[in-house]
């Protein structure tokens, strides 16, 4: 499996997460959960437009 690939469907599996956490429960940084999903997003599709 690629690197670029794992680390972005970790990042997307993470922040989505982390979004649907911020959702019931208010926790600082919680903005950072949907950035974290963006880059995962754009790391699996470098993982995978790479092969």
């Amino acid at each position: 499996m690629d690197r670029r690939f794992a680390a972005g469907l970790a990042g997307t599996s993470i922040g989505l997460v982390g979004y649907a956490l911020g959702t019931v429960v208010a926790y600082p940084g919680r903005s950072f959960s949907i950035t974290l999903a963006m880059v995962g997003v754009t790391l699996l599709a470098i993982g995978v437009g790479g092969e």
